[in-house]
């Protein structure tokens, strides 16, 4: 179902990417230490000025590292010595953000990923001296080069290497944390502020290497964060506008959206994320005043909201079978119907707010009375009172995240959500939030009742601990039991600078400062 009106709109707000030249600050070695950070550490193994004059040849490898997370392309200058270059060069060259891309063969590779996304490339280099930057981009901060050839009478060096890195955030714009921060939470800002600026794209990406593109639930993190750092309106309107002029055929916002040849929709519905535009919207619209846009994409949200009211039962419960798709978090046995009910309510409630402002009181009427049916729905249903917890599905499962949703979507009064939350420490159920998407909701939850510093206290224990750990951008996936960890069947495809990683820029800068 496509908007040219609104596909257009957006288009129009295509921004200039700015492009700033780095230079690699060293070569190192990756060696295997089982104390590092998924087994590998990285060692200082000189200057890399050394590539200007040392001459490599069939055989030869080395590693740069270019000192920080890097998205852009990579230039590299080649000349030959002791001899004219008679034959071509032939150069594998693997891109890694992390020390065990460097250290780990891609070739066994088995997870259900595409292999693609692994960033290696074998190519030949004509002509000597000759300078030439590669045409795709790339996401890293190592760079290993493995020589196939030349096998006999030259050799190469490198005159220069440099990546030319894009983005369309604009640094200037983030104000600098007062002296009195702690040096803790001053480390986890400036990590969180680089992975939101490598995201930013011409669209807030996800993951600037996989999946390189628009995701809402992303989408709406990024955007919290960009408010409170790099104020780009202009490139949250144009993602909202893509993702309402590119909407599955029953109307749904779908969870992605592809930039490239041309704008298109992926048939990815998740019910959560299909909300989540009327919550992206609200905040937009709480951030920036634009009410022109609010306006043009309140029938969108608006329908978002009638859709997934259709998803409820006779007893007003989301229907949780095999037809449905609902995010939540990348947990195999998380129950996703009680937080899916939860977001509903969320979502509902930021709509509510949007109708009043627009003045559309049928649409305010019709809203207040389904949110009045759907949270008596909740407390009667999935309540239970003898434990003290929200259960989910069948099963009646209690889990973190459907606390943690259930508290944002403020189900019980303030003092009895804060006492919701206490127990859901003292107790600890198995099902626990596995990455910093579902942390995110944790510590959003914890700051709304009033656990300020239980919020301050979980944030530096895993954001904190990946900054440790050696994050330079922060992680698609972190599981603090299990470094390797990977919904994918491979931590070398997870994503190590994602989008929904970056909030602590924005706790710190909203709630700490």
């Amino acid at each position: 179902m496509i908007n040219p009106h609104f596909v257009l709109t957006a288009e129009s707000l295509l921004p200039k990417l700015a492009e700033h030249t780095v230079t690699p600050v060293r070569l190192v070695e990756v060696v295997a230490d089982p104390d590092a950070f998924q087994g590998w550490a990285v060692k200082d193994a000189g200057s890399a000025d050394n590539l200007k004059e040392r001459g490599f040849s069939k055989g030869d490898s080395f590693i740069l590292d270019f000192g920080d997370h890097q998205v852009g392309y990579l230039t590299l200058s080649l000349d030959s010595i002791e001899a004219r270059a008679d034959s071509p060069v032939r150069l594998k060259l693997t891109f890694g953000e992390m020390p065990c891309e460097m250290a780990e063969d891609f070739d066994g590779y088995d997870g259900w990923l595409d292999r693609s996304w692994l960033q290696d490339e074998i190519m030949n280099f004509d002509i000597l001296p000759g300078s030439y930057t590669l045409p795709r981009r790339y996401t890293f901060r190592y760079l290993k080069v493995e020589f196939i050839t030349p096998a006999r009478k030259y050799k190469v060096v490198f005159p220069d290497i440099h990546v030319t890195t894009v983005t369309s955030a604009d640094v200037s714009k983030v104000a600098p944390l007062a002296d009195s921060v702690p040096q803790d939470l001053r480390d986890m800002d400036r990590v969180a502020v680089k992975t939101l600026q490598d995201c930013m794209q011409t669209v807030f990406e996800d993951g600037p290497k996989r999946d390189r593109r628009l995701w809402i639930g992303d989408l709406r993190l990024q955007a919290l964060a960009n408010y409170e750092t790099f104020n780009n309106f202009d490139l949250v309107k144009r993602c909202l506008y893509l993702f309402a002029g590119l909407r599955l055929e029953c109307g749904q916002v779908g969870a992605c959206v592809y930039e490239k040849p041309e704008p298109a929709g992926d048939d990815i519905y998740l019910y959560d994320y299909s909300l989540f535009f009327v919550a992206t919207l609200y905040d937009y619209v709480e951030a920036s005043g634009d009410l022109e846009t609010l306006r043009e994409l309140w029938p969108i949200a608006l329908e978002q909201i009638r859709i997934s009211l259709e998803r409820l039962d006779d007893r007003g419960i989301v229907k949780d079978d095999p037809s449905w798709w609902c995010f939540t978090d990348w947990h195999e046995q998380l129950n996703k119907q009680a937080p899916a009910q939860a977001v509903l309510i969320y979502c509902m409630k930021r709509g509510l707010p949007l109708a009043e402002r627009l003045g559309d009181t049928e649409a305010a009427d019709s809203i207040r009375s389904s949110l009045d049916q759907v949270t008596s729905a909740t407390l009667e249903r999935l309540w239970d009172a003898e434990q003290g917890f929200f259960v989910s599905g069948e099963g009646r499962q209690v889990s973190w995240a459907s606390q943690v949703w259930m508290a944002l979507a403020e189900v019980l009064e303030k003092d009895a959500n804060a006492e919701l939350l206490d127990r859901l420490f003292a107790v600890n159920p198995d099902i626990r939030p596995m990455t910093p998407y579902m942390y995110h909701h944790l510590i959003d939850a914890l700051i709304l009742t009033g656990r300020n510093d239980k919020a301050l206290e979980q944030m530096r224990a895993y954001w904190g601990e990946m900054v440790r750990d050696g994050a330079d951008t922060f992680w698609e996936v972190y599981n603090p039991e299990d470094k390797k960890n990977s919904p994918y069947g491979s931590n070398l495809i997870n994503s190590y600078c994602h989008a929904w990683s970056c909030t602590p820029t924005y706790f710190i800068r909203k709630y700490f400062v």
